[in-house]
């Protein structure tokens, strides 16, 4: 049994992971143009915080995890709301083959520094799209590792400039960053203010052959 697993029945009783995921919501809203015709997949989706906020602006979201745990929560909060267009799979882009099917919006919170190969994830996530559309991942600045503790194994947040410069190694276009939300934590020193972007960003169309 997984972390995640573990933390699943009682993920929702945080009040800031809410708050957190409809200020992340609503920053993707503004920064991003959506439509009854949008398909998202949310990867990393947890109990789904961030979809449910974000399903009433788009024709559907596909929430995606690897934790089982997490996806039988997610499971009864969809069948207790009614909502429609919420579509829970357990899904790792580590193993596997990718998906067959394709996104207009792939969106994530506070999930790209817990994956050891950033590149691999945004190759990935370029995969999954379709021409045209757009990624919109939430995480972490980078920080001296008092986020976590000295337990946790990956990434310590990320520097914008250099994850920039991947993005666009990985065929992304028009990439852009901005603070969406600021969290505090008690951490071994002190209670301490993490700031968390947004980036956003384009798969390019391909340019027909003439």
């Amino acid at each position: 049994m997984s972390e995640f697993d573990v933390k699943a029945a009682t993920w929702d009783d945080d009040p800031k992971r809410i708050e957190r995921a409809n200020a992340v919501a609503d920053a993707i809203r503004a920064a991003v143009p959506l439509t009854a015709e949008t398909r998202a997949l949310e990867y990393g989706c947890g109990t789904g915080l961030l979809g449910f906020a974000l399903q009433p602006h788009v024709g559907s979201v596909t929430m995606a995890d690897s934790s089982a745990g997490m996806i039988e929560v997610l499971e009864r909060k969809i069948q207790m709301s009614g909502m429609t267009g919420l579509h829970p799979v357990r899904i790792d882009l580590a193993v596997g083959p990718l998906p067959q099917e394709r996104y207009d919006l792939i969106v994530s919170l506070m999930v790209l520094h817990h994956v050891p190969d950033t590149a691999g994830l945004l190759s990935s996530f370029h995969a999954l799209l379709r021409e045209g559309g757009r990624i919109a991942i939430a995480d972490l600045d980078a920080e001296d590792g008092s986020f976590h503790g000295p337990e946790f194994n990956g990434h310590r947040g990320f520097d914008r400039e250099a994850l920039d410069r991947l993005a666009i190694q990985k065929g992304f276009t028009d990439v852009r960053f901005e603070t969406v939300f600021r969290t505090r934590k008690r951490t071994a020193s002190g209670l301490k203010e993490f700031p968390l972007f947004l980036m956003t960003a384009v798969k390019e169309e391909a340019i027909a052959d003439r």
